[in-house]
């Protein structure tokens, strides 16, 4: 090869350097179609047969001749079978292929094969789904989509708040009139108040009425105080609030029993009620007692009033929202009976796995797992539970607090108000004085 030659290969490796280097950065669907694709569906390709034979994928057909019940004594040698590998399809965010199953296999041993084919491919991650009988989905996620997630985008609807981004790329969403009620865990700055703060972002420019339950002395939802139609700062107050709401959920019984309808939905506009939605930081100062019989006593009414309002709430247009460090039995008895009317799920990182197999265990074990392997430097990533019985795992949206206060203020003529909780909290001073 001449000096020019060479000259002109150097130039044109530097240009498609340069060129890749900037389609990574910039472009990074581009750049994983255009080389990242192709050699991972190399590697998918030629290391299959090795990874399923090594993590017991493959089945043997018995040779025709030469056993002895199940002995072999001579004849030919048993030989593996690979079960079939579809050729690997790109996506944006990797690629999938599929495996037909052979008699006999589920998709369980798949699963647990799933982090031999993450080294084998050379991939994020390898999520393993079956679709329908026989067959089982091979999503491989070329780098972590939660790393740098943008904003995804979804269709404003009442009730409904865009959350953040899912590790598949979509939208996260959290749609009250889908799912009522929430279960919210997770430790210390494992990203739970950034979560409730773009909630309740989300739900303040609609006609709703916002209800905050912050034993910690209003500090987290302090914030949105002018777009809260209450604030309850102490347990003694939050019984108050939850014991009007729950004669207020009465009256919505009877609007609906008289006009011949199940929910608020199907009554007339001018006759629905607005929809509220009780948003409980740190569920657990409301269920521990210092062992006072009055102290005692509040926990059992908040415990028997929250679980009421998730019972029969939904189709009255009251919604739960309840977060927690800690969720789990040792709380009082009631907690275990309010989780099981809490659908939706969202788990951070915690720092038990206790909390872990409380919030997500009786949806999916996988979850847990999941769910436990988020480390301290991934705040906002979390497990979340999926409107038809999945899970997925997402990121929430970054809410500074100048984003919140400000929100807070926009919308606060819009605070509704809610005589039977203002009548409450009257009363409520009016003792103390």
């Amino acid at each position: 090869m001449g000096p020019i030659a060479l000259a002109f290969a150097l130039a044109l490796l530097a240009w498609v350097l340069v060129v890749g280097d900037l389609l990574r950065r910039h472009r990074p669907a581009w750049h994983w179609y255009l080389t990242g694709y192709p050699l991972a569906a190399c590697r998918v390709v030629f290391t299959w047969r090795k990874v399923a034979m090594l993590n017991d994928l493959t089945v043997t057909r018995r040779p025709p001749r030469g056993l002895l019940g199940d002995l072999v004594v001579k004849g030919d040698p048993l030989r593996p079978i690979v079960p079939r590998l579809s050729f690997p399809r790109a996506n944006r965010l990797g690629l999938t292929a599929s495996v037909r199953l052979h008699a006999g296999q589920t998709p369980a041993t798949y699963m647990k094969a799933a982090d031999a084919l993450v080294h084998a491919w050379k991939v994020h991650a390898v999520r393993v789904t079956s679709p329908e009988r026989g067959l089982v989905l091979l999503t491989a996620t070329a780098s972590d989509p939660l790393a740098r997630p943008g904003l995804a985008s979804a269709p404003a609807a009442l009730l409904s708040a865009l959350i953040g981004v899912l590790e598949s790329g979509g939208a996260w969403v959290m749609d009250l009139r889908l799912v009522p009620h929430w279960l919210i865990a997770g430790a210390t700055r494992s990203g739970k108040s950034t979560l409730l703060a773009r909630l309740i972002t989300q739900l303040a420019p609609q006609p709703v009425a916002l209800i905050g339950i912050d034993c910690k002395g209003g500090m987290e939802l302090g914030l949105f105080a002018e777009r809260l139609s209450a604030l309850t700062t102490c347990r003694r107050e939050a019984v108050a609030v939850l014991t009007a709401l729950a004669v207020d959920m009465q009256d919505r019984m009877a609007v609906c029993r008289a006009a011949g309808a199940r929910s608020i939905w199907e009554l007339p506009e001018k006759l629905r009620p607005i929809p509220v939605v009780v948003i409980v930081d740190e569920i657990a100062e409301l269920y521990l007692s210092d062992g006072r019989r009055e102290s005692k006593a509040e926990a059992e009414q908040c415990s028997t009033l929250l679980l009421r309002l998730a019972q029969l709430g939904a189709a009255l247009g009251i919604h739960l929202v309840v977060a927690g460090q800690r969720v789990g039995s040792d709380l009082g008895p009631g907690v275990t009976a309010l989780r099981a009317q809490l659908g939706g799920r969202i788990c951070h990182r915690v720092n038990d796995p206790g909390t872990a197999e409380m919030t997500l265990g009786d949806l999916n074990k996988d979850a847990v797992v999941v769910a436990q392997s988020i480390t301290a430097d991934e705040q906002g990533v979390a497990v979340c539970s999926g409107p038809e019985g999945g899970w997925s795992r997402a990121r929430s949206h970054l809410t500074s607090t100048e984003e919140a206060a400000a929100t807070s203020k926009k919308y606060s003529a819009m605070t509704p108000e809610l005589p039977a909780i203002v009548r409450a909290l009257a009363a409520l001073e009016g003792d103390d004085k």
